[in-house]
């Protein structure tokens, strides 16, 4: 199949192919007598096995190491466990990240209320305190403040 048609088949783009190809994800296909790239199922099977760790929020890093332990079906799963809790790790740090984030930009909104004018809008006067170098609300909210 073409390229084309791989990225139909696997919900790609055809640059995103490509990409995979130039970073050794994807071998690089035979290409025809027209100079088309001819991709095969096997193809479309790692092409989805990529997608489905990059949904996951796998780098390509850890996505070549889980290549690697595939072409090793004998070798034991300790590394692959291991790479999967650091992901874990990481995940939850990001889940920390977006929780305190969030509680800025809440502490932020409740800086204003509807119906005021621009000059009044709490938000605009805590960002504009914060470009100028003063405490904002969003970064010293009160302790404990949900």
């Amino acid at each position: 199949m073409k390229i084309g048609e791989l990225a139909k088949r696997t919900g790609s783009e055809v640059e995103t192919i490509r990409y995979y190809e130039k970073e050794g994800l994807l071998p690089m296909p035979p290409r025809s007598d027209g100079n088309y790239r001819q991709y095969r199922e096997e193809d479309a099977e790692r092409l989805l096995f990529i997608r489905h760790c990059r949904s996951l929020g796998m780098s390509l890093e850890d996505i070549r190491t889980l290549q690697h332990f595939q072409g090793s079906p004998d070798v034991a799963c300790d590394e692959i466990d291991a790479l999967l809790d650091r992901h874990l790790q990481q995940t939850e740090l990001q889940i920390q990240s977006l929780l305190r984030l969030q509680k800025q930009l809440q502490a932020l909104r409740n800086t204003c209320r509807s119906h005021m004018s621009t000059q009044q809008c709490g938000i605009l006067q805590n960002l504009q305190s914060a470009a100028a170098g003063t405490d904002c609300i969003c970064h010293h909210a009160p302790e404990g403040a949900d």
